[in-house]
Formats: structure tokens, sequence, C-alpha cells
């Protein structure tokens, strides 16, 4: 048996996104991509890399594993730095309305959108949540993801928002689902029926978050990120202020939504609470990009949602030349079904007019940062964690390039050194 776990030899190209231990890329930097000469990656028995070099630099009977890469690219596992994959219900029939001309407010306040979720997810057991996520999961590492945040935030109650949090910690958990899970608590996804916005916030500061602080301090739940709709008739920025600071009492980071719909301050707010992410942003202010510049708060960006409920586009292109850190989400959702990263990169360059460069770096390093794990992800650096993608082509670009048909270009996902999909027999 050999020493080591992995080694991917004989590439076409590497693609390290960066190579310093940058914490994140932005301004012009975000299109300054590292990609190196070197045919081979070897990672440890801690499914961390440890040598990245020639063929000439490794022995195969060293490692316990040798993947033959030839003719092929070697990038970072794909960061979704944004979804809502915990949820029962089906929702088709909204994109009717939509089409129709319903806003996403007007179906919200009319009983559907995140109220028809909530209903199902609260009706929902445990186990049929676990499966349905399962299932989503397991299409996302398909199309080459390999760190995802996934958040509650259909529950809306103490007891369901701890039954999607179980359902994320389960799937955190089980050996035979290979992809790494940043869990976020979204108690402040919408406001309940029957209560008031401040009703609400009251609850979810003195009620659920110590009761998750409970349950993370017992070893029951791993909780990572706050996040809270910070939007005109949900919560206010007042309101929203007070639940991140709830949770970062607790250790949460916060990454929360803000200026979606309505120019709401929340890109200030952010800045000033030195928040990791706030995403959407499709109405922030000029000031609140200066301000996200300034603290390097990490703008989360979601082309999906602007483009099903046909919002105007963020300023993605002011963003970056205004220095602001820029990632990627899907924002997989029942109101965005969208799984896939490098469509989401498609859109974010053909919509919003990000180069190829940039929307890497921003599902990349960037998206590892709006979670607090570039340190850790993100990019192919000697002693960071070995989530990897190769790619069967002759250059990188074609993973973007060629939409709807990543399955022919994705050829094998690995996270931590294990491979998690491959297609090859």
């Amino acid at each position: 048996m050999g020493r080591y776990k992995l080694l991917i030899k004989n590439l076409r190209q590497v693609v390290q996104v960066c190579s310093n231990n940058e914490a994140l890329m932005c301004g012009e930097n975000q299109q300054q991509i590292v990609i190196t000469d070197a045919s081979c990656v070897a990672v440890n028995n801690d499914g961390n890399i440890f040598g990245i070099g020639g063929n000439d630099c490794f022995n195969d009977e060293d490692f316990e594993q040798v993947i033959d890469g030839s003719g092929c690219c070697l990038l970072p596992g794909l960061i979704d730095a944004h979804t809502h994959p915990v949820w029962a219900g089906d929702r088709v029939i909204e994109f009717s309305m939509k089409l129709a001309g319903c806003s996403y407010m007007q179906i919200h306040q009319a009983g559907g959108g995140i109220y028809f979720t909530v209903e199902h997810t609260k009706n929902a057991s445990e186990d049929e949540l676990y499966q349905s996520f399962v299932e989503r999961l397991h299409n996302m590492i398909k199309h080459g993801t390999t760190l995802v945040e996934c958040k509650s935030g259909y529950g809306l109650d103490l007891e369901t928002e701890l039954k999607m949090l179980r359902v994320i910690e389960r799937a955190r958990n089980d050996k035979n689902i290979k992809i790494d899970i940043s869990s976020t608590y979204c108690g402040a996804h919408a406001v309940p029926k029957g209560k008031t916005a401040e009703e609400a916030t009251y609850d979810i500061i003195n009620e659920q978050i110590p009761r998750i602080k409970d349950e993370i301090e017992a070893g029951r739940l791993h909780v990572d990120n706050i996040d809270v709709f910070c939007e005109k008739g949900v919560y206010d920025c007042s309101q929203t202020r007070r639940i991140l600071e709830a949770g970062r009492k607790i250790g949460l980071n916060i990454n929360f939504h803000g200026d979606e719909l309505h120019q709401t301050g929340s890109a200030e707010l952010g800045a000033e609470m030195k928040a990791h992410a706030v995403s959407h942003l499709e109405e922030i202010s000029k000031e609140g990009i200066k301000e996200m510049a300034k603290s390097q708060t990490v703008a989360v960006i979601l082309p999906t949602t602007a483009y099903i409920l046909r919002l105007p586009h963020p300023p993605v292109r002011s963003m970056i030349q205004a220095g602001v850190p820029v990632a990627l989400g899907s924002d997989f959702n029942p109101n965005a079904y969208c799984l896939s990263m490098p469509t989401t990169m498609h859109m974010a360059c053909v919509l919003l007019g990000m180069n190829l460069n940039e929307a890497l770096v921003a599902s990349t390093i960037n998206a590892a940062a709006a979670l607090g794990k570039s340190s850790t992800h993100g990019s192919i650096e000697v002693d960071k964690r070995a989530n990897l993608l190769l790619v069967q082509a002759e250059r990188w670009e074609h993973l973007v390039y060629r939409l709807s048909s990543h399955d022919e270009v994705v050829k094998m996902v690995i996270c931590g050194g294990d491979i998690s999909y491959s297609k090859i027999k």
C-alpha cells in the first residue's frame, strides 16, 4: 500500500487560481489567475495537497491511487456560496405566474413563495427532507461543486428551523456524501404569518438563537453562519443588525441577504458590521459599493435570481472596479432551481459582464472567503484541502463555455482526496 492517498498526473493544465495564500482576490487581481505548467498534484492521507510538480517529481508506487489526467485540466473544486437546498413542496406553478408578469413580492404576499414552502417543509418528516436534500447534493457534485453553503429558513419557527439544521448536519456527517458543507441559520428568511417583524425579531433573538447555541455547545449541531433577509416589508436594517449581532455573539459568521428588491442600506450595514458577505445586491447604492470595498466584505452575486425574476442586474462591473471582492452562488431554491455552478458562471459572464477568469475566482477563492474558508479551500496550493475538479478539455474555459453540456467536460470531482464523482469506470 502506498504512503500517500492520491496522485493525479499527466495533466494538461493545473489552474491553481492563486498561489500565495491569498485570502481573496479583488479589483484587477480578480482576473489574474495562476495557471502552472506542472502536470501532477499529490494528496496526502489527510486529504490535503502536499505537492505540485512535474511527472518526474513523484513515484506512482508511493500512492494508493493514481489517476491519469492526460488531456485534462485540473481546477479547484467549485464553491457554491449561497443555496437554500432543504425544503419540500413543488413551486413549478410559480414559474408560469412569473412569466405572466407576477412579481416576487406579489407571489409572496398572496401566500405563495416562501410561505408555500414553509408550510410543506413544516409538514415533511426529517427523513423526507433528508432524502431530497441528498439527491440535490449529488446533483451539485456532478456539476463540480465540492463546498456548498446550505441555509435553513423554510421553518420560521424554532422546531422546524432545528429540523432543517439537523438535516444539514446529518449530511455533513454522512461519509457517503463527499462534499463539504457550510451550514447557515436563516430563521429570519421571512416574517411568520401572524407576527410582526418586531415580534419575529424578538423570537429569533430570545428563543431561537439561544436554543441553537445550546445545540452547538452540546455537539449536536455545527452551524457556521447567520443570515437575515434584509428587505422592505421583511426585516429592516435595525432588526437585521440586532439579529446578526445576536448570531455573532454565539460565534456565527455574518452572511446575509441585502439590497435585492429595494435599496435598503444593507451593503453599508454589512460593511459596518464587517460581515463575511452580503448576497444579492441588485439595488446596491454607490455608497454601499464604496463601503464594501473598504471593508472587503464579499459580494455574493446570484445571476439566476435576477434572471428568473427579471430584476435589474447587480452592478458587478462597478463593484469589481471599485475593489469589492465578488463571489458567485447558484441560489438554488424552489424559486430559482439551478444546481449548476458552471451554468451560474456562464450567466455571470453573459448577463453581468464578468470575464471567464473573474467568474472562476468568484466560484473558488472568493466564494471560500465569503464562507470564511479561504485558508483551506478555493485554490490548488500546498497544505490546502484537495477539493479538485478534473475537466476533460484542452482548456479549462470549456467548463463555462459549453452551456448545459457540463456532463461532457466534468470527468471527475474530488473532495478531500476522495472521489465523489467520476465518469471513469
